[in-house]
């Protein structure tokens, strides 16, 4: 069997693109907003706002598209564009908090029993952490980020960046306890 691809050579697609040919940008947003959007959302809890940010990041995407060297993946390049108009949309909003009370006083109740850990409820118990857990966490455990580039681009201290990882876990855990969600060799 013949596997024919979906989308042509990137690079030539990419080039057309910087070139301005709109159906190369067409082609390039469409195969990646998807996935972006996923990145996005994973940051920004509201998803109309998170639609907003994604856009922005491919208008951004698209302005500086001839900066993009062709070392290493293009996705990889996209995503970070993504991961940083998140972070910059949330410091505009002002919602990043590095404090212990945002957490007691945005604690939701959810008393809901659920049988089976879906994505979907996975994704609101990350939502339901302070906005500063929840982006560490997202950076670290998601996005493979070291905890130095982490300070780097919050622009605070790594032991901050290793705290908010310590209490967003723990807050986490905590969740899943009271969902009575934890089970065999998750603890």
């Amino acid at each position: 069997m013949k596997i024919i691809p979906f989308y042509k050579n990137e690079r030539q697609i990419i080039k057309k693109a910087i070139d301005g040919n709109r159906e190369a940008q067409k082609t390039l947003y469409a195969k990646h907003a998807p996935k972006m959007l996923g990145v996005c959302r994973q940051y920004i809890k509201d998803i109309h706002f998170a639609e907003d940010v994604m856009i922005q990041g491919f208008v951004k995407m698209f302005k500086h598209l001839e900066s993009f060297k062709f070392e290493g993946s293009f996705e990889g390049w996209v995503r970070r564009i993504m991961i940083r108009e998140s972070i910059s949309f949330l410091r505009k909003q002002q919602f990043v908090v590095y404090d212990d009370e945002v957490f007691e006083n945005n604690q939701s109740t959810n008393s809901e029993q659920i049988s089976d850990l879906d994505t979907e409820h996975i994704q609101q118990l990350i939502d339901a952490l302070p906005q500063g857990y929840k982006m560490v966490f997202v950076l670290y455990t998601i996005e493979g980020y070291k905890h130095q580039e982490i300070a780097d681009m919050l622009d605070i201290s790594e032991s901050t960046s290793k705290t908010q990882l310590f209490k967003a876990r723990k807050i986490l855990k905590e969740n899943l306890e009271k969902q009575n969600i934890i089970g065999y060799g998750t603890r």
